[in-house]
């Protein structure tokens, strides 16, 4: 008989907007494009890639982390949303220094960046997120411990926060995940942004 779950028990409440992954044997928080989460929690935070960027990051003295995911590497003037990689990284490294994290003590893992949308062969948006990444992280002295960028194959991540531990899978086929991306990309050109509110 498997022990029960540590968050059954009234103090150790699954975090919210968690699920429970048997195969992980983990709870689990979802990102999805633009979106950034930092916690303390024994959680994991999984999202999928394909042009897309994933920055992890982690606090080893207090256990800190955090991951973002991102579209773009470049904002549009006067928008400071999370699908663009500046605005994303500030936002994760905020969100970690506000938990507790030091600057000086922290560290990335960064994944994605795959060229998964056909017909894109000068200056990949997957290329420009990858070299975004690792440039801005070498500006702000943060040391890259793991990476898997490049390619043209789109990537499951997970992350757990407490112990700053990562898995990636290579997904086999990147037809829907293109799919999404375009549909996402094209709402993007059409949608103006107001204040915080992101349309979808």
């Amino acid at each position: 008989m498997n022990a029960p779950s540590p968050y059954v028990t009234p103090e150790r409440r699954p975090p919210p907007g968690s699920y429970y992954d048997p195969a992980l044997d983990a709870h689990v928080i979802k990102l999805l494009p633009a979106e950034w989460k930092v916690s303390s929690e024994e959680v994991a935070l999984a999202t999928v890639l394909g042009s897309c960027v994933a920055a992890c990051m982690y606090d080893p003295v207090v256990k800190v982390g955090g991951m973002n995911h991102f579209m773009l590497p470049d904002a549009a003037p006067g928008d400071g949303s999370a699908r663009y990689g500046a605005h994303a990284m500030e936002l994760l490294i905020n969100g970690m220094l506000k938990q507790g994290a030091a600057r000086a003590r922290l560290q990335a893992k960064v994944f994605g960046g795959g060229n998964v949308l056909p017909g894109m062969t000068i200056d990949p948006v997957g290329t420009r997120n990858a070299n975004f990444v690792q440039e801005y992280l070498k500006a702000e002295g943060i040391p890259i411990l793991a990476q898997d960028l490049g390619g043209v194959q789109p990537r499951k991540v997970v992350f757990f926060v407490r112990s700053g531990r990562t898995l990636v899978k290579r997904l086999p086929a990147a037809g829907e995940i293109a799919r999404v991306e375009r549909d996402y990309r094209s709402r993007l050109a059409q949608s103006p942004v107001a204040g915080s509110v992101e349309l979808f």
